[in-house]
């Protein structure tokens, strides 16, 4: 780490008090994985050290067919962490302790098959960095900005770990809903301690939210965040999902970002809106030159997500159980459709100004991993736009499974254009492994999910 990363992390460090440092990264499910270290040793190293086997194992931590020694080291080799300084600041909640974002750095070697790799080529926020570039060099800069929608659930007293119900706003509570309630500022201020607690702990720590309001669901809320780079904002999601879930423990229920716990209830969704800015200018670079009307790129833009929807999807849709919101689909994109201010399609352009015109990707569902789906869907967009294609208004279906859209995505040269190879190859062998124990296990399938998915606590 060159010499003024080191001295930036030091006075960071000195500014916080901080004693510990908590160097994490987000694995392909989002998890926060990494180490808490010594100050001393932190610096010493611009970060620290982790055993590569983080990167293949499954949501349960076991080792599937396929990856170790053919696509990572069985060996288990040590990786670098290495800490971005802009991303340093206090541990909510600790005294004397910081959390740091960082990237895997490292040759790795797979034994069997020979294969040599970067530890950086398989981190998603590294392949986020990568689009960013890539944009930069096609003279474009993006602003984004999610729409994050997650549930609030008790498991039902005496029942089994996956019987989940809406949660009471404090332990003992009377209030329940047993209903959706839309809408609702009512039942939306029964959780007002836990939203001013999140909020907080989202001001103290640069998360840029700027609302939340009950969802259309059952003991569902939605959080918006204003717009922002494309990393920065990714990051934000990245932490705001952890905070979410620790603060609702805390408050004694859960936050979970599965994509459809209820069939009977729609679906918790990501939505991310995308703008692109030229460097030029500065003008919004979906419209013609004149500023007033929708220029080629808009629909180039949206083209590009269309023709690789199916790939897209495995890492929109990341688990089995995902696919559970785009089969039984209620208000949620089934096909790859485009429109205009429609709110069933999967790719939108909402009513807005000119300098506001944007594309918003409705197809993530709430349990996706935001560096991965802002990177294809950045990435796709810009080949869209490069080679000129035309959006169809014919939607094809989205696939339907786990397994259909993993096949989809190991085959789609483009995405691996924009992912890279080790990305994609190992994404595909660890859900692949993650999906075959789940569904060999005996108990119900509905119910490991909501035991075992990291996307509740």
């Amino acid at each position: 780490m060159p010499c003024s990363s080191i001295d930036a992390l030091r006075s960071e460090v000195e500014s916080l008090g901080a004693r510990r440092i908590e160097c994490c990264l987000a694995d392909f499910s989002s998890n926060a994985r990494g180490r808490t270290v010594s100050r001393d040793e932190f610096l010493a190293a611009g970060g620290c050290r982790l055993s590569s086997v983080v990167f293949g194992l499954t949501i349960t931590a076991e080792t599937p067919p396929g990856v170790f020694g053919h696509l990572l080291p069985s060996t288990y080799q040590d990786v670098e962490l290495r800490a971005d300084p802009d991303t340093l600041m206090e541990q909510v909640g600790r005294t004397g302790a910081a959390t740091v974002l960082c990237e895997p750095y490292g040759r790795l070697r797979a034994e069997i098959t020979g294969r040599q790799i970067d530890a950086n080529e398989i981190s998603p926020r590294a392949a986020l960095r990568r689009v960013v570039a890539n944009l930069e060099q096609a003279g474009l800069r993006a602003l984004v900005a999610p729409e994050l929608e997650f549930y609030l659930l008790n498991r039902r007293p005496g029942g089994a770990p996956a019987d989940l119900v809406a949660a009471q706003s404090h332990p003992g509570s009377p209030a329940r809903e047993f209903g959706c309630e839309a809408d609702s500022v009512e039942r939306a201020g029964h959780f007002a301690p836990y939203f001013d607690d999140l909020f907080d702990a989202c001001e103290r720590t640069g998360i840029p939210v700027s609302g939340y309001a009950h969802e259309s669901s059952y003991s569902q809320y939605e959080v918006n965040f204003q717009p922002r780079g494309p990393l920065q904002q990714a990051d934000a999601v990245f932490r705001f999902k952890r905070l979410a879930r620790q603060i609702a423990v805390a408050h004694g229920f859960l936050a979970s970002f599965i994509a459809k716990p209820f069939l009977d209830q729609p679906g918790a969704g990501m939505h991310w809106h995308f703008s692109l800015q030229r460097h030029e200018d500065g003008r919004n670079a979906f419209l013609e030159p004149s500023g007033d009307d929708d220029g080629p790129h808009l629909r180039q833009f949206v083209a590009g997500l269309q023709r690789h929807a199916a790939a897209a999807t495995a890492l929109f849709a990341p688990y089995d159980i995902s696919y559970d919101r785009i089969v039984h689909s209620d208000a949620s994109p089934s096909h790859a459709s485009w429109g205009m201010d429609d709110r069933r399609v999967a790719f939108r352009i909402p009513a807005s100004s000119a300098a506001n015109r944007r594309v918003e990707n409705r197809l993530p569902g709430a349990d996706a991993n935001p560096y991965l789906v802002v990177a294809v869907t950045l990435g796709l967009g810009l080949v869209g736009m490069q080679r000129g294609w035309t959006a169809k208004r014919a939607a094809e279906p989205l696939p339907r499974t786990l397994a259909h859209a993993l096949d989809s995505l190991d085959s789609d040269r483009t995405v691996r254009r924009v992912l890279g190879d080790a990305l994609v190859d190992l994404f595909c062998a660890v859900k692949r492994g993650e999906s075959a124990l789940r569904n060999g296990r005996a108990e119900p399938r509905k119910e490991w999910d909501l035991v075992h998915l990291p996307e509740q606590a």
